[in-house]
């Protein structure tokens, strides 16, 4: 057993404490083998649980989610101490000296009045602090692991910080159409591509009506669910099963479900 004194609260200090403990020769095998690379999907998984209860207004799980995000930034950390290259307090010490940095309107003397003037400076602050001397740099720099549909709405809205964007949705509504046509026409070898110009464009289309399309797609998502729950229950309260039913039976109780839907929203 590893010496380790027991309380009825623990801090941050504790939590890094507990790492090492783990990742120590007396601790636990499996934290010992765990890699950067082992334990990336775990750090993504977590970062969406937490946004899961952000969505759900809990906040009781949001602090447990936390948690499990704080843990995975003092496992990383931890792997680089041991390698002699950084630990926790370098991080804390680099992020604080960014926020100072990128706050000169509260650090410094710069002025900045409104949310727009703070976005801005923000953005140029980064650039010099990156390196990148083109706008082409500052897009190239948003992450490839993103989601697809987050990562195409930083893009085009970087594109938008220096004018090459519509002025509004009709012009990208207009373009969606041209993709469709080319997405239609497409033989097989182009039809990927295809695709993905008709969904960048389908991405331009919801951004420029000021929606985020990672969001609307969630709910949509949320939103099928919900209702093919219900045409499933309808059918089988009608002693059927989906895999029996035409195409034309099934849209016949998904129409049923989408007024119930109507009629229950203006109550």
């Amino acid at each position: 057993m590893v010496n380790f004194i027991h309380k009825d609260r623990y801090d941050v200090d504790d939590l890094v404490q507990i790492m090492k403990l783990l990742r120590s020769e007396d601790g636990c095998p499996w934290d010992r083998e765990q890699t950067h690379q082992s334990i990336r999907q775990n750090f993504i998984e977590e970062t969406y649980e937490v946004c899961e209860a952000i969505d759900n207004q809990d906040v009781a799980l949001l602090r447990e989610e936390l948690g499990d995000v704080l843990l995975q930034v003092v496992f990383h950390s931890q792997m680089e101490e041991e390698r002699g290259t950084f630990d926790l307090h370098d991080v804390a010490d680099e992020i604080c000296k960014k926020l100072i940095l990128r706050h000169p309107h509260v650090f410094g003397e710069v002025q900045a009045d409104t949310s727009a003037e703070v976005l801005t400076n923000w953005d140029e602050i980064k650039r010099k602090s990156k390196g990148h001397s083109t706008h082409t740099a500052a897009m190239d720099s948003v992450a490839r692991s993103l989601p697809a549909l987050m990562r195409a709405e930083k893009i085009q809205s970087k594109a938008r910080k220096v004018g090459f964007d519509w002025a509004d949705y009709t012009g990208a509504e207009a373009k969606l159409l041209e993709e469709l046509g080319e997405l239609k026409s497409a033989d097989e070898a182009h039809r990927l591509e295809e695709a993905g110009d008709f969904l960048f464009a389908a991405v331009n289309v919801v951004r420029l009506f000021g929606i985020n399309p990672e969001l609307a797609l969630s709910r949509a998502s949320d939103k099928f669910l919900r209702r093919f729950g219900a045409v499933e229950r309808a059918a089988a309260a009608q002693g059927k099963r989906l895999e029996e039913m035409t195409l034309s039976e099934m849209d016949e109780l998904w129409d049923e479900v989408k007024r119930i839907e109507g009629v229950e929203g203006e109550r």
